[in-house]
């Protein structure tokens, strides 16, 4: 596959994969979701590959969703579109590699529920992270509700869903959602340093170790979870005070 929306590279024993939009930030829309999912089989064929990095072009990591490729869809074009995200949301999860996140910027929404599906987040010091979602009347998808909970606790990952604020990558290494905040010009050496520590590891070993992880999260399925989170982001964008939430914060944005 041609890629417009994303890079995809490797070197040495490290899979890059880089959202290529900068003009909008990195917004994601469907095809951008298509590519990715792409170059993760790509990925996870490549025997030569034992961990995968993301990033972003330019300014941001991603500012999540692209709002002019949603703003017109039906609510069954919707439900389509956020069925193809859980997907891809959980081949990254599930993804028997290790993946790290190199948060370079903006990282908002389903920007932001990118680099919680990874296994591991280096960001940039000033780097904007934070879920939006609850100003423009939507809903977490991505299985943020589980993720975030799991690195910061429920009462701190109720806080920022609810105020929807964002905070800096020094700020969120203090609270745990990244592993570690460093310089930006400092940001994909940190990356490659930490990738290349893991894949100097068995591959085998390290594949069962991921997995482990995975069995071992709280009692609800992740399915049921995923679900969840369609019904909430659909039951979000057919109410009637979407339009003007996003009215708001196109205005805010000017």
């Amino acid at each position: 596959m041609d890629y417009e929306c994303i890079i995809y590279e490797k070197k040495d024993q490290v899979g890059l994969i880089r959202l290529n939009r900068p003009k909008v930030l990195n917004a994601m829309n469907r095809q951008l979701w298509i590519e990715m999912q792409d170059a993760l089989d790509s990925a996870k064929q490549d025997h030569s590959i034992k961990a995968l990095i993301f990033t972003g072009e330019g300014r941001a990591f991603s500012t999540g969703a692209d709002l002019k490729d949603s703003k017109d869809r039906s609510i069954e074009a919707y439900r389509r579109y956020l069925e193809s995200l859980q997907e891809v949301s959980r081949k990254i999860i599930r993804f028997e590699k290790p993946t790290i996140a190199a948060i370079n910027g903006y990282a908002l929404g389903s920007g932001y529920e990118l680099a919680l599906a990874c296994d591991i987040r280096i960001a940039a010091e000033e780097a904007l992270i934070g879920s939006p979602e609850a100003k423009v009347t939507s809903s977490v998808t991505g299985g943020a509700f589980r993720l975030v909970q799991d690195l910061v606790g429920p009462g701190k990952a109720r806080e920022l869903l609810f105020t929807a604020e964002n905070i800096t990558g020094e700020e969120a290494q203090k609270i745990g959602l990244v592993n570690r905040a460093v310089p930006l010009d400092r940001l994909m050496d940190e990356a490659f340093a930490m990738a290349n520590k893991i894949v100097a590891n068995s591959a085998f070993s390290l594949k069962l170790i991921k997995k482990g992880f995975l069995m071992a999260q709280g009692e609800c399925s992740l399915e049921a979870l995923m679900e969840y989170e369609i019904e909430a982001c659909l039951a979000c964008v057919s109410s009637k005070e979407r339009e003007q939430s996003l009215d708001d914060f196109e205005n805010r944005k000017k």
